[in-house]
């Protein structure tokens, strides 16, 4: 099948339309911070010496995706001071966590981790709060501005842009590190926050945002302030009670099994990524190779296999595909076990890249498909938030000891640990199936937590 018309005939969807223009450009604002606090940076700080412990626990910063539903609802209900003026509430809070990341990263620049650690875990934890919030807004935006037919394209063109900024902040921050300086690669990545900041200036104001505010506030107006503070508190936890009522109404008991399913199914992957970089560079590999093959070729590898987890659902069914995705992805880590075992050999380099890419797109896809199963209409972006930030939150929490794990066992004795993760949560995926035999209608999918 040549893919050449779909991509064409894609590009000229983009074209006739600015909102999906304009959703591309934001997911590239989105995702270009994720690696640059992440695995680029375990590289770079591995580099100048930084121990595996401590590499480790720095991965902590990232916590933040896996907390922005805890300030949501304030980003939600209140104008940011200033930009609300001219840009609204949604583009307002844009170019306010925009400029707040590409303030970051100017920190992390003119930072030394080989010299000074704390100033660089200060700018890398500040650029994770700007870059989560950046994200709640873009998920707001992105409802607001268009009707539930046309977010399936919106979405594609979100993974469109934050595929891309993957590129330029794993592959283009590597390469640029290794020809140049580490300091030019992240200056340079905080001049792509360009792209978001414009987008976010001159992105549309629908008037689904107008009708959609306020419509909220006929249902649920702002409660007026209190000396206290009880009125808005109340409000506050309404954000959360109710969507988790709505769940355990719909699901009964069996919402243990799943939410435990939920926080399992991709730790495998948390808890080995922080050390994967590492690897490549403890072994020897360069900047260069690792940004060919585990950025470069490693992305492409990554969204066949979120294809393949697509086709699978379509085609066999959603749990089948959950279990298969639960299974592979977690064996996919004896890979990396074989590869830390044979020393630096680039044919085993792009092996193992190639088996936990594809792997574990594969995964995230049947696990992004089956937690929209389970949200409610009334509450879909707010269900998915919460499930999204429970499935990433443990394996964040426990990456942050994955360092002294390998100082421990090291690294072949570690992957093989994280591939036995497999076994719960294919246990998992058979109770929660022959326990839920019906599943709710999928509502549109929103932004999966990094």
């Amino acid at each position: 099948m040549n893919p050449i018309p779909k991509l064409l005939a894609f590009l000229k969807t983009i074209a006739g339309d600015r909102r999906l223009a304009f959703m591309l450009a934001l997911g590239f604002s989105s995702g270009l911070p994720f690696l640059l606090i992440f695995s680029t940076q375990s590289a770079r700080l591995r580099e100048a010496g930084v121990s595996l412990t401590d590499i480790g626990l720095i991965s902590y910063v990232a916590l933040a995706y896996s907390l922005k539903f805890a300030w949501a609802p304030f980003i939600d209900r209140f104008d940011p001071p200033g930009p609300a003026r001219f840009l609204g509430r949604r583009r307002g809070w844009m170019v306010m966590a925009q400029a707040g990341v590409a303030l970051g990263l100017i920190g992390l620049a003119f930072n030394d981790p080989g010299r000074a650690l704390w100033p660089t875990i200060a700018c890398a934890a500040f650029t994770a709060f700007c870059a989560a919030s950046q994200d709640v807004v873009i998920d707001g935006w992105r409802i607001d501005v268009s009707v539930p037919e046309s977010q399936g394209m919106m979405l594609a063109c979100y993974q469109l842009g934050y595929r891309l900024a993957l590129l330029s902040a794993g592959a283009g921050a590597l390469y640029l590190a290794d020809f140049l300086d580490w300091r030019s690669a992240y200056l340079a990545m905080m001049g792509l926050m360009l792209v978001g900041v414009i987008a976010a200036t001159f992105a549309p104001d629908g008037p689904p945002a107008a009708e959609a505010g306020s419509d909220a506030e006929a249902r649920d107006p702002v409660p007026a302030a209190t000396p206290g503070g009880a009125a808005p508190a109340s409000a506050f936890a309404r954000s959360f009670v109710e969507p988790l009522g709505d769940l355990f109404k719909r699901l009964g008991w069996m919402l243990v099994p799943i939410l435990v399913l939920v926080a399992l199914y991709r730790l495998p992957d948390f808890v080995s990524g922080v050390m994967a970089n590492p690897l490549y560079i403890d072994l020897g590999f360069t900047k260069s190779d690792i940004a060919t093959v585990s950025k470069l070729y490693g992305i492409w590898i990554g969204m066949i296999g979120a294809f393949a987890g697509g086709i699978s659902v379509a085609r066999l069914g959603l749990m089948p595909t959950l279990l298969c995705g639960g299974i592979v992805a977690a064996a996919s880590h004896l890979s990396l076990a074989l590869l830390a075992a044979s020393g630096a050999k680039f044919g085993l380099l792009t092996l193992a890249i190639s088996i936990e890419n594809f792997a574990g797109s594969f995964a995230g896809t049947a696990l992004a498909a089956y937690m929209s199963s389970l949200t409610s209409p009334a509450f879909a972006a707010t269900q998915y938030a919460l499930l999204s930030s429970l499935y990433a939150l443990p394996g964040k929490i426990l990456g942050g000891l994955s360092g002294k794990i390998v100082d421990t066992i090291g690294y072949p004795a570690f992957f093989i640990s994280t591939s036995t993760i497999g076994v719960p949560v294919a246990i998992l995926c058979l109770v929660v199936w022959y326990g839920s035999p019906r599943q709710v209608p999928a509502a549109p999918a929103a932004t999966a937590a990094r």
